[in-house]
Formats: C-alpha cells, structure tokens, sequence
C-alpha cells in the first residue's frame, strides 16, 4: 500500500545543533519487499569497535535523538542511529510500512552492515518494539550475539483495564489524523513541547528538520495509525508476538531508563516491561517527560550500563544466619510484658508481646487469604503505633515488602514516593485512604479504622485490618520469607533533591537491629521512647517496651518537654530516641516538667542532622543519669559512627561535627577532592584528608529503588556506599563531618566545607543558626553567611555591621577564611522530617539573588 510521495534519501543539512556531519551516512539495502530503499543513519565510524550500539527511534523523531549518544561513545564502542524508511532524512518509499514491516527493513540493513554482534539495541517510543523484534530476530537466529536491550519511554501492550494514551486516542480520531501529523506540524510540534523544561529553540528545530513539508510527514501519520488500540488492527498480531516473546530474552541484560511525567508512556508502560523483564534494570529520572534524553543523563546511564562489572558479581548474597526480625515475638509468645505503648493525651493503649504476636500471625495469615503474595508492596500509610507495628511485622513475616511512606515527606514527595514504589496494596487509616482516592496513588485499599458501608464504598476499601485478622482462625502459619528477601523500602528525606526510595533485605535489617543491641548494650530490661517513627519499630526486634511520646510525628519541633516525661513515665523509660529538632523543643520547654523525674533514663540518643554540643549539654540537665550520644548515619545507613558526649566536649579542630569513631564491623574511608571538589574513586584511611565519605557495613542498604544510575554511581568502588557526605578522619580514628558535597564552596583556594564556617558563625550572639553558601561561579566563588537571629525580618535583610564584623571575625580566627557577605533572616529553611537539615540550596539561591540586586523576598 502507498502512502504519499516518493523521494530520494539525503545527508541533513549544515547546522543541526549536536551533529556532526561526518557522522551522516547513506546506506542502499532491499527492505522487507526486496526494493532497494536509501537509509539515512548517524555511524561514530568505529567500524572494528568489540561492541556495536543499535539506536532506533520512534515517532514523530529521528536519528537526531542520539546525538549525544553518538558523541560520547567511549573508545571501543560504535554506535549506529538509524533513520527509519520514510522518516528523518531516510528515503520516503511512497510505501505504508506496518510493525512487522520495520522490523524486517531494520534486520536487512544490520545485514548489510555486517552488524553479527555483539549489539546492544537502545530504542525510544515505537522505536521499542521494533527493537525488541529486531532483538528476537537476531536471539534467535544468532544466539549470544545480542548483549543486552536499552529502553526507554515505549511500550509493547497495553495493560488490562487501561485505555490507551489520551493523545494517540485523539490523533485517532477519523478525520484529524491527516489534519494533526501531515497537513500540519501539529502532532509533531506537539510531541516536542512534551519536555518540561521546554526544549531550547536549537533542539525544537532540530527535531523539526527533517519534516518541513506534509510529503515528508507521510510517515508520521501511518506510524500513528499502526499503533493497535484493538485486536482486529493489522499490527496486533505482531506486537503480541513480540510482547509475548520477551520471555526468551530473559537472560539479556536490560536496561529501562523512564521519564516518569511522559503523559503518553506513563509508568503503567514501564510495570508492564517490568513484569515481562523482571531481570532488568530501572531507572526513573523524576521530572522527565516523553523524550527522557532531552531532560535527563540517559547517556550517562547507558554508558556507565555497558561497562558495569559482570552480572555474575553482584548475585545474591548468602545469608549471614542472623535470627529473623520477629525472634523475639516468637521468643515472648506467652509474655504478658508491654510491647507497644501509644500515647496521645489522656488516652493510653497497650498491646503485650503475646498479643502482638498473635496479631502480627493473625494480620499475616489473613493478608495471604486475600492474595498478598510474598514479594508484593504493601504500603503502611499508619501512624506510629501499635496497629503500623501489627502491619510491618505482619509484612516481615509472609514475605511481603512494606513500603514505608511517612507524612514528613511532604506531599509531593510522598506522591512521588507511593507512584515510584508502585505497592500493589495500601493499608491505610481513612486519613490516608482519602488522600489515596483523591490522588489515584496506587494498591489494593485495606483499611486501619472499621469505616461504615458508604466511607468503604467511597475510599475503595475491600477489607480491614480487623476482617484479615478474622480470617486467620483455623489456618496454618505461613512460611517465612528469606532472609535475602526484600524487606521494606523507606525514603529518603527529600532534602537535598528528590525523596529516594531505598530498599533493604531482610538481613540487613538483621544487621541493623544487631548493631544497635551491641552498640548501646539494650538488653530485655530496656524500654524505649522514641520520636524518631523508625525505631520505635525496632523496638520489638529488640525484645523491648517502645512507645512514641505525645507530639506530631511528622514535624518532630512539636515535642515538648511535658510530653516527653509523661512518656518517660508512663513506660518508665530507660532509653530516650530523638531528632536535634525536638530535643531543642524539649530543652526550650524544660519548664513544662513540673518536677518530673528523667533520672531513670540511662540513653539519650538524638540523630538527623549535626547536633550543637551546647544542646546536648543542656539535655545533660534533664536527664541527670544518662549517658548522651549522637549516632551517625543516613537513611542508606545506621548507625555508622558514634560519640557521647562527654568525648564531644573535648573534640575541637574546625574540621566539622565530630561524629565519633566508626562502629563495630563498620568501615568508613574518605575519597579525597581535588581542587573543584570533585572527589576521587580511591578509599583512603589518611588522618586529615577532606574527602567524601564512604562506608562499607552489613546494614548498608541493598539498592535504591528503580534508580539504577543513582545505585550505581553510589557503589562506585565497588562494595562501598558513597554517602554524599563531606569528612576526614583524624588521628585518633575519629570521623568529622563537614557539610554535603553539594553544598562545597568551591574557592580559589580550593573547597570549603560549610559546617566549620556555620558554626564559627553560631558562636557569635544573637546568632541561633547559620548557613554557609556559595556565591559566584565554580572556581572562584565566595563564602556568605546567613544567619537565624530573633529579630530579623522575614524578608531577611543585609546584618547589622557589628554582627557581620563578629561573625567575619570568628569565621577569620577559627578557620582563616574570608566571608563576603553576612545576611540575617528570621527563619532558616530546614527539612520537614527532621526540621533541622538546612536546605543550604535554596538558601544559596536566594542570597545569590538578593546580593545580585535582585527583590528582597521570603526564602
């Protein structure tokens, strides 16, 4: 069948922004017909290179999409983008060309090419299923040839239940096809401006070029039109074949980059490519839309996916023969001793180990009965409590993966969170079921509360927890998962970009719990408060008493001193878990206790962010008896370090917070920063050398979830978690933190730590807190205070001179660095889930603009 004018092949034009016209080639092969039809393709010319890289795209683009692919290609790699027939520059055939059509035009010009392997295919869009034929083809005739597959944003069904892309279905509709993609730029125009940022107007022309006239958008169209919305199209029986074949390739390495705000190939397209490529890779660039390598580092990921080590190096571990998370229920079967104790205002519950344990078998056994299934995602939308601590445990026990999403995250980050960990169950109080209806966050409904007819139908519900319980009686207890089974997924504050999901095996967790029982000697008589949500969970695990004091969990400012000692007392707590944000409340609000005695309390331990050793010592005030600590440690990772305070007292230097001496089995080395801050792949030990930190320990976190280029580059040497973090180590083998890595102040003088300078600067009266940021370009940038002082206004405003001549005094005398400029606000920027992590970033952007000359405005 024809479809429009025939027209010869050509090279692009001068001028196409990112190519380079020694790339452009043309190559005469029979299409699947047998008649010979002209291709246009970009080739690095690596012709004896040991690795080819196939790059097809889709519709409506070109080769022109690779560019930067083709660019960056290492030596020993070629890479060939082709211009499918009738599309780009390629020959216009005047020939209607259907999915399996394509797919035997590509096999005929990788013949021609002499392309026999090994070939890793990299598609986009409709470019994917004609990889994937082409992939199946070559797999099967030519075993071990084909290296691995690269996908990005495509699909190859369309999953049950679901209509296809609003946007296909309307460029469908009979009479608009030809008005939207040939006799106008409408569709193709359209597709461009998916990008969020907007392309620049270089790039949006370059897409363009190839398609100025309707005679050459012929194929746009008929590559609309053979997307299969039905069983009856001429192209379904194709595109299941391939979708179904998939299963053969179950050994090919894979790689699935996604930009998860693609309205057209959402995320539905990417769990489906996930459940027919379960071995793959994934990475989701949030943020990024349709044409992912536009917006996002999909040549970085490419290239750091090739060169990994081997497969085979990172199989499963074995396990470590640690006991499993719920030994001591098992062990308290019959124990009448409080587990959980949830405290708010008057109203007190309490729930003992026996009946905890019969729960948690009871939730379990009931989850299975409605197709939980070991594996699955179950998200926990539960506040701290006995009922979260019934559901986790309950998870921990059949297998399932609880994902953990918390309040504190905020709501965008918590919606990217739920949307990225895709749980295919939600157990939730009807809080959270409502927000789930509202914002089509996804699973199963189980709900905490027993709602009446009309709540259950309008939140989705299809059971409770209570009713799952019901269901156990009779039954027999399930088996227990392994111990190198994925255990939970929790997030990452959000603080310093986007919220990550990080994800733990049971044995880490393992791990974990052990290294807290040695670390802080907790035995059986031990009984926790803790307002720090995490590890109250623990506390179980432990074998101890744990409760969560009276406060709001998520904004951790709200506790105050009375509710933490009703707490105290009301478990007669032994050990106290907190964040630097609600120990300052808690200090700030000591004259709430009223006399209540905190002398039987024997811990302390706050972690989150640095602590101010003045804080600690006034918290030493409280609780008399007690021995004062402050962990180390990260969501990927804790503890790693320790330090009391009575050994903070004396660790002076200006190198940072000291965090202490690196834990038992942990090992903590710094990766030294050249001059720009950048910091090298070599672990060192070295006494004195500023370096990013890295960490390796059995309770370091498996992965991080559906991020495989974040993982990779976190793991980088191998065996080591790059913390992000900036350090040293001095003599006495102690670990000194020095700010992030992002937040460096890159100077002519080399990089600068901010925590040093912050708290030069905290020294100074009225100062209560202080940001040190850059300002000016990388290389030759300068430092700026700004500082948290009572009266300031909100808008912030230039510092009294007295207060910049103190803090530039104390800055120059402590560390012998210039500050630029000092500026005074009456609130710093922290994070939601600790409140005390500076969000040094946006204060840097704000100072930048308001000593550039720009409006004084609320950060």
């Amino acid at each position: 069948m024809t479809s429009g004018l025939a027209a010869p092949a050509h090279l692009p034009p001068p001028g196409i922004v990112g190519l380079d016209p020694a790339w452009s080639r043309l190559v005469t092969t029979p299409d699947h017909r047998g008649v010979d039809c002209t291709w246009h393709l970009l080739d690095n010319g690596a012709d004896e290179a040991p690795l080819t890289l196939l790059c097809v795209h889709g519709n409506p683009s070109w080769s022109f999409l690779w560019r930067n692919l083709v660019a960056a290609a290492p030596p020993g790699v070629r890479v060939i983008a082709v211009d499918q027939l009738d599309m780009g520059f390629s020959e216009r055939t005047g020939c209607r060309r259907r999915l399996a059509d394509r797919v035997a035009d590509l096999v005929a010009l990788t013949d021609a090419l002499g392309l026999d392997g090994p070939v890793v295919t990299v598609a986009h869009d409709w470019g994917g299923p004609i990889s994937l034929g082409w992939a199946l083809h070559t797999h099967r005739r030519t075993p071990g040839s084909l290296h691995g597959m690269v996908l990005t944003n495509t699909a190859v069904h369309q999953p049950a239940g679901s209509p296809a892309p609003s946007l296909i279905r309307a460029a469908r509709t009979r009479g608009l096809l030809r008005t939207v993609t040939v006799n106008t730029t409408t569709f193709l125009r359209g597709a461009v401006e998916l990008s969020r940022p907007r392309l620049t107007a270089d790039v949006r022309a370059g897409f363009l070029a190839p398609y100025a006239t309707p005679a050459r958008r012929e194929a746009i169209a008929d590559f609309v039109a053979d997307i299969p919305l039905d069983d009856s199209h001429p192209s379904s029986e194709a595109l299941e074949a391939i979708a179904a074949g998939l299963d053969e390739l179950n050994e090919t390495p894979a790689l699935l980059l996604w930009g998860p705000s693609d309205p057209v190939f959402s995320d539905l397209y990417l769990h489906d490519l996930e459940t027919r490529l379960p071995h793959a890779h994934v990475h989701r660039f949030v943020g990024a839309s349709h044409f992912v390598s536009e917006q996002a580092d999909v040549v970085g990921a490419v290239l750091a996916w090739i060169n990994r080590p081997a497969l085979a190096a990172s199989g499963q571990p074995a396990s470590t023969g640690r006991v499993p998370l719920w030994d001591e229920l098992d062990r308290r079967r019959d124990s009448e001793a409080i587990a959980v104790a949830e405290l708010g205002g008057d109203d007190v519950r309490v729930i003992d180990f026996a009946d905890l344990r019969a729960r948690v078998m009871a939730f379990g056994t009931g989850m299975i009965d409605s197709g939980i299934r070991r594996g699955d995602r179950v998200a926990l939308m539960i506040p701290p409590g006995i009922d979260l601590t019934v559901a986790l445990y309950a998870c921990w026990r059949i297998g399932a993966v609880a994902v953990l999403v918390d309040s504190g995250l905020g709501p965008t980050n918590m919606r990217r969170a739920l949307t990225s960990a895709n749980p295919r169950h939600l157990v939730g109080v009807t809080r959270a079921l409502s927000a789930a209806r509202v914002l089509r966050w996804p699973g199963r409904r189980i709900a905490v509360d027993e709602g009446g007819s009309w709540s259950r139908s309008a939140l989705r519900v299809e059971s409770t927890m209570t009713e799952l319980e019901a269901r156990a009686a009779g039954r027999p207890e399930p088996d227990a998962p392994d111990a190198t089974d994925d255990a939970v997924i929790v997030f990452t504050s959000g603080s310093t970009g986007p919220s990550k999901g990080v994800v733990y095996r049971h044995d880490q967790l393992q791990a974990q719990r052990d290294q807290l029982r040695d670390l802080y000697s907790i035995g059986s008589d031990d009984r926790l408060v803790a307002a720090f949500a995490p590890f109250a969970l623990f506390g179980p695990a432990l074998g101890i008493t744990s409760a969560v004091p009276d406060m709001h969990i998520a904004h951790p400012g709200t506790l105050t001193a009375a509710a933490l000692g009703d707490a105290v007392a009301d478990i007669d707590a032994t050990l106290v878990f907190t964040s630097p944000a609600a120990l300052a409340n808690v200090v700030s609000t000591a004259d709430e206790l009223h006399g209540a005695e905190l002398g039987g309390v024997r811990l302390v331990m706050s972690a989150g962010a640095p602590v101010n050793p003045a804080l600690l010592g006034r918290t030493l005030e409280l609780f008399p008896n007690a021995d004062v600590h402050t962990p180390y440690g990260m969501t990927e990772v804790l503890p790693v370090a320790d330090i009391s305070l009575r050994e903070l007292g004396p660790a002076t230097g200006g190198a940072g917070v000291c965090v202490g001496r690196p834990c038992r089995d942990v090992t903590v080395a710094v990766c030294e920063l050249d001059h720009l801050g950048v910091a090298s792949g070599v672990p060192s030990a070295a006494v004195g050398v500023q370096g990013e930190v890295v960490i390796r320990a059995d309770h370091v976190k498996d992965r991080y979830d559906r991020l495989w280029l974040t993982e990779h580059r976190s793991t980088q040497p191998e065996g080591w978690h790059r913390s992000g973090d900036v350090g040293l180590l001095d003599h006495e083998g102690r670990l000194w933190i020095g700010g992030r890595l992002e937040h460096l102040i890159i100077t002519d003088r080399g990089p600068v730590a901010p925590v040093p300078v912050e708290l030069a600067a905290e020294a100074t009266t009225p100062v209560r807190r202080a940001a040190a940021v850059a300002i000016g370009p990388v290389g030759t940038q300068v430092i700026a205070v700004v500082v948290e002082t009572e009266g300031a206004p909100r808008r912030g405003r230039l510092a009294r001179t007295e207060l910049t001549d103190a803090v530039r005094a104390e800055v120059e005398r402590e560390l012998d660095l210039p500050v630029a400029a000092v500026l005074e606000v009456r609130a710093l920027p922290v994070d939601r889930r600790h409140n005390s992590k500076i969000d040094r970033s946006r204060v840097a952007r704000w100072a930048s603009d308001v000593l550039a000359g720009k409006r004084w405005a609320r950060q």
